[in-house]
């Protein structure tokens, strides 16, 4: 299995630093470099590759602004050389950090972890347009930041222009429309409840029949949808009820 990688980094020496480390590995195969998050993103949006090795701090966006940027977030392992920001990656759920300058032990412990991670993670990544149960987002809502898979996702729910997000106890905003979102979502986990909110089946809990034909969906964290009377006949029939 071929691992396809980019660097963002705006070092020279510290992507130089990667490519070494990267030429000792047959089945990483670097697609390319940039030097800042906007040569970044248009990197990843043409190469679309498995793996992003990304610097956290680099001058006018960090790194965590380009994973705010992408609609799906690549297996990323942060490379710094600032100790904090490698405790702080762990709450944006990367796969792992490196501390520069980086070793060669190191490097392979966290190879191990992304081959690992890959298996999981391998179906559908690369050229769908669509995202998968186990695509990432990335979502940032204030000080807090969050890298999700799709299938932990309970549901969407419209809040003005943007989408607020449920996920384990979390319900951060999204700075998308939930029309954006939906254009995205795996069809046969995600439905369209009403024009507020969008469900993933997978975590409705019970399901009763409501008022003038219509269903109310109770979620496993206890949230209640009520969906229109147009999907609820819609729903019966995707779910055989």
């Amino acid at each position: 299995m071929k691992i396809r990688a980019v660097i963002v980094e705006d070092s020279r020496l510290a992507r130089n630093e990667l490519k070494e480390l990267i030429k000792k590995y047959h089945d990483i195969e670097l697609l390319g470099e940039a030097e800042n998050v906007d040569a970044g993103f248009d990197l990843i949006q043409s190469t679309l590759p498995d793996l992003l090795f990304l610097d956290i701090n680099m001058p006018e966006k960090d790194g965590f602004e380009l994973l705010e940027m992408l609609d799906e977030v690549p297996i990323t392992i942060f490379t710094t050389a600032f100790d904090e920001y490698a405790i702080k990656s762990f709450e944006y759920n990367a796969l792992d950090y490196l501390l520069k300058p980086v070793s060669e032990k190191r490097f392979g412990m966290a190879m191990e972890k992304v081959r690992g991670k890959l298996e999981s993670v391998q179906e559908g990544m690369g050229n769908s347009k669509k995202l998968t149960r186990n695509s990432q987002i990335f979502i940032k809502d204030g000080d807090s930041c969050w890298l999700v898979k799709i299938g932990d996702i309970s549901h969407f729910e419209i809040v003005g222009n943007y989408t607020r997000v449920f996920f384990e106890d979390k319900k951060p905003l999204l700075y998308k429309s939930l029309n954006q979102v939906e254009e995205k979502l795996p069809e046969e986990s995600f439905f369209r409840a009403n024009r507020q909110q969008i469900v993933n089946t997978n975590f409705i809990k019970n399901v009763v029949p409501w008022f003038n034909g219509k269903l109310k969906l109770t979620m496993q964290n206890g949230d209640e949808v009520e969906v229109s009377r147009r999907q609820s006949y819609i729903f019966k029939d995707r779910m055989s009820l």
